[in-house]
């Protein structure tokens, strides 16, 4: 079996300045790791292409999407919040980053391939309907969510969200939508300081305190989200999988190692085997810490090559 990484040039033109953590050499250090391991050949390597404007209005305003492109720079940077800024390249690579995630739809569902990894920047579950944030500005995820379900008339698609900040732009988009679940874990309280206090059936959040271990994060995920997407029995996985909550990573006061990684995936790949004929398309989003970035989705693509789980 091979896993689908999608991808584009574009997404590493994206540089909004060398101090700025959302940097291109988050997937070079990604790439390095990769064509140094054993799993190399396994990875099929596809070019993503821009997505169609009418995927993107699905989960986004149409007045915020034009804003976007009446306000791409032609140089410097213009900055939409303190965090989130927009340079020449910015807008063009966040078209490809949300159309990596159309088009693993189609190779997944059509049985071209039974999982797809988006390696793609800028990442995505900060954005909301219709605001940029948390260096997000299409929801990358949630495009593809929304299209695999108008496409091919799916009612139960789960997304899994273990990145360190609050998927606060994706339980937006979502939030009361009963075709998705979402399970989200992260760190409270933290920046986007949004997601304890949610009481909605189709998203089950879990909040963590600062230096939360791997052990008790695994016994959380035993306990709350494996029951509930068993239950759900999904027709799709999709992850949002951002590594900002490894030990090393600054970002934040998670404590998390490569094989927590490689645990959940593994647990992920068992359900997808036994509700959707395997499919699993997983996304980039956090992951700061270069060397602990590029370890981490090894293990984690490593895993998504295996259903001996």
């Amino acid at each position: 079996m091979s896993i689908a990484y999608l991808s584009h040039p574009a997404c590493l033109a994206h540089d909004v300045g060398e101090f700025h953590p959302e940097c291109p050499a988050r997937l070079y250090a990604i790439e390095d790791d990769l064509s140094q391991s054993q799993i190399a050949s396994r990875i099929k390597y596809i070019k993503a292409p821009k997505v169609d404007m009418a995927h993107l209005i699905r989960v986004h305003d149409q007045e915020y999407i034009d804003s976007l492109f009446e306000c791409s720079p032609q140089s410097g940077c213009i900055a939409l919040d303190q965090d989130t800024l927009m340079m020449s390249h910015t807008l063009v690579a966040a078209l490809h980053a949300a159309g990596a995630v159309v088009e693993a739809v189609d190779l997944v569902m059509n049985a071209d391939f039974i999982r797809a990894f988006c390696g793609v920047r800028p990442p995505g579950h900060h954005a909301k309907r219709d605001q940029a944030m948390g260096f997000c500005y299409f929801n990358n995820i949630a495009v593809g969510v929304a299209y695999a379900c108008s496409q091919y008339d799916l009612k139960r698609v789960a997304i899994v969200d273990f990145d360190v900040h609050h998927g606060n732009g994706t339980e937006d988009i979502f939030k009361s939508d009963p075709r998705v679940l979402l399970c989200s874990s992260f760190q409270h309280p933290f920046y986007p300081f949004t997601g304890a206090n949610t009481t909605v059936e189709n998203i089950l959040n879990m909040p963590l305190i600062a230096n939360t271990n791997g052990t008790l994060w695994r016994a959380k995920i035993e306990q709350q989200w494996l029951p509930k997407l068993n239950n759900f029995a999904p027709q799709l996985i999709f992850v949002s999988a951002g590594f900002d909550a490894h030990w090393e990573d600054d970002m934040s006061q998670i404590n998390l190692v490569e094989d927590d990684y490689q645990w959940l995936t593994q647990r992920l790949v068992a359900l997808a085997s036994q509700h959707c004929q395997g499919r699993i398309i997983s996304v980039l989003e956090g992951g700061y810490a270069l060397k602990a970035l590029g370890r981490s989705v090894l293990v984690h693509l490593n895993s998504l090559l295996s259903d001996q789980y």
